[in-house]
């Protein structure tokens, strides 16, 4: 992804860019101190969490925890794939996008897919409005209450019965055969034709965050006809499992999108729209993953799944919950609707119209109500050991939230069914209380937690001040030793000192697509409690401490090495110097030796 572009190109991009001004135009942020703060815009909050550091140039929400430099913000705002926010950064700036000279071999993505998946769907609509056997169709979506105004905006067509319709209209030449087989249009033969995927069907074409076609789905007319429903395969523009039905629909219809309701297939999609539900989406016939999450919960933060009543309905939505618990955040609602025996919500709408589908969205049960009542049902309430198997039974789940608040409501709510007092309940799972602290001042205070190690707390000094890097002579001698995060550490050092006016936000996207990423992320957002002019002389002692941790290590070595066999003159002259070094860096540092090493 980013190596397409020259980091030295991205580097350059995001001294150019404020990010304040970047945030500003899209989330109006106003002066807190040194920084800025708005309402987080990916959650809703009564209260401004959302802080921009001027200084850093990187954004952090103390509420859902969202951060990252001007880049990460259009990502995740504007929805946008890491080559599109560094275009859009790169216009803005007024610079001229290069790539790497290895980018047309190496990287060569291959010819652009979207246009011929935008002629396939101009190509099914017009097939709906003039093929001879398009009557069929048009009755099936006439009977399912659908008008011609909703089945445009989903930009429904037909795929008309035959085996090459698509493939004589699209592939009159080798390079569009091959993007209809490699988009998974067309089917290719083993004796080297080829030919329509989806043939007699209704035609829904699936759309990413932009609104371009990346994969249809295809639904039978004739009942006869197997499968019922029938996706896209998997293709460079296309993963089902990542994907979601009506997303895009959803934003063109709705400015402020407060819920979202997940459904199973694009008809109950299209129907719920036509009956005035404009934020249902579909997970084509997938179980929900962590990717759907994902832009699940940026769109809206509160989201209801739903789901049939019967076993295999509860038991989906067991697997959804699972996949929630880690994601639980504040302001993130989740519930779940569960339909009648034999319902699907095309049909219920129909049956009872917006407003009382839309009172049974509303009465969702909640996803903590969900998690108590599956695990209560497997256990005999009114026997005392019954009531012990639901706490064992609950404690797996329970590890997976990470959202303290929440945790501890779960576990104040199953103290009630099982008769035992919170703070009992709590001290046997092994959690920690939380009465007497906030959720707000666990959120504020992610990097004071506990104290820092001398590598990690270099590595916040840095991003906070890089300048710091330049008090640093020669970052390799720390490789000697072998502590967590050391190569990090002599990495950022080199780097910073090869530019020295780098910044917080740009040094993080170094790191985007590296494991050492995360932990750069976290500890950007480590407060300092001491005065800023203060940063130098815990920088110098901290190195300090490394320097003595790594004499020591040498010294060691050497009098292991002494005593297998006597030490030459050399070594010993070494050993000496060593330790007198080691002494000399074990006195206190004052403000006036503060550029000792």
């Amino acid at each position: 992804m980013a190596g397409r572009i020259p980091q030295h190109f991205i580097d350059e991009l995001l001294n150019r860019v404020d990010i304040v001004d970047v945030i500003d135009s899209r989330v109006p942020l106003r002066k807190a101190g040194r920084d800025y703060q708005a309402r987080c815009p990916f959650h809703e909050e009564k209260s401004a969490s959302f802080t921009v550091s001027q200084n850093k140039q990187f954004y952090h929400c103390f509420g859902c925890g969202a951060n990252g430099s001007a880049i990460g913000f259009l990502m995740d705002y504007e929805h946008m794939d890491f080559i599109e926010a560094v275009k859009e950064l790169a216009r803005r700036s007024g610079m001229e996008l290069p790539t790497t000279e290895h980018s047309n071999t190496t990287h060569n993505p291959g010819p652009d897919l979207h246009p011929i998946m935008q002629t396939a769907t101009h190509f099914y609509q017009q097939q709906l409005k003039q093929h001879p056997e398009a009557n069929k169709a048009i009755d099936y979506l006439k009977q399912r209450g659908l008008t011609g105004e909703v089945a445009a905006r989903f930009g429904i067509g037909f795929a008309p019965p035959g085996w090459d319709n698509l493939g004589k209209a699209l592939g009159n030449n080798k390079q569009g055969q091959q993007q209809l087989v490699t988009t998974g249009m067309s089917v290719a033969k083993d004796d080297g034709g080829q030919y329509d995927r989806f043939r007699n069907r209704i035609m829904f074409p699936i759309k990413d965050h932009r609104g371009r076609v990346i994969a249809f789905g295809g639904r039978v007319i004739n009942k006869e006809d197997n499968p019922k429903y029938l996706n896209s395969p998997e293709s460079p523009l296309f993963h089902k499992g990542k994907q979601l039905y009506g997303l895009y629909e959803t934003k063109q219809a709705l400015r402020q999108i407060d819920r979202l309701l997940v459904v199973e297939g694009y008809m109950d999609v299209v129907a719920l729209a036509q009956h005035g539900i404009y934020y249902a989406v579909a997970t084509l016939g997938t179980a929900v993953t962590h990717d759907h999450l994902q832009p699940l919960f940026r769109t809206s933060s509160e989201v209801v799944f739903c789901f049939d009543g019967d076993r295999a309905g509860r038991d989906a939505a067991w697997k959804a919950l699972d996949i929630m618990l880690p994601e639980l955040k504040d302001g993130r609602t989740a519930r779940f609707m569960f339909l009648a025996d034999g319902e699907d919500p095309d049909s219920l709408i129909r049956q009872i119209g917006q407003q009382a589908f839309e009172k049974k969205i509303v009465s969702a049960i909640s996803l903590s109500e969900f998690l108590l009542q599956n695990l209560s049902q497997r256990v005999d309430m009114s026997a005392i050991d019954g009531r012990a198997r639901l706490i064992d039974l609950a404690r797996p789940k329970l590890a997976k939230i990470s959202h303290q608040v929440f945790k501890h409501m779960i576990i104040s709510e199953l103290a009630n069914r099982t008769g035992m007092s919170g703070a009992e309940l709590t001290s046997l799972l092994g959690e920690k209380s939380i009465t007497h602290t906030s959720s707000k001042a666990i959120a504020r205070s992610p990097g004071n937690s506990r104290k820092l190690s001398p590598v990690r707390s270099i590595i916040s000094l840095l991003l906070e001040q890089p300048q710091l890097a330049q008090q640093e002579p020669d970052p390799r001698r720390f490789l000697e030793l072998k502590e967590p995060g050391i190569n990090l550490l002599v990495e950022l050092l080199e780097l910073i000192q090869q530019q020295p006016h780098i910044h917080c936000g740009a040094i993080l996207e170094h790191w985007r697509d590296r494991p050492e990423g995360k932990h750069l992320n976290k500890l950007a957002l480590s407060t300092h409690t001491i005065p800023s002019e203060g940063y130098k002389h815990e920088f110098q002692d901290a190195l300090r401490h490394l320097d003595k941790q790594r004499i020591e290590h040498i010294c060691n070595q050497l009098l292991h090495k002494g005593e297998n066999s006597p030490l030459s003159s050399q070594d010993k002259i070494r050993l000496t110097e060593l330790l007198n070094r080691k002494q000399l860096l074990s006195r206190p540092l004052t403000r006036n030796n503060d550029n000792e090493n």
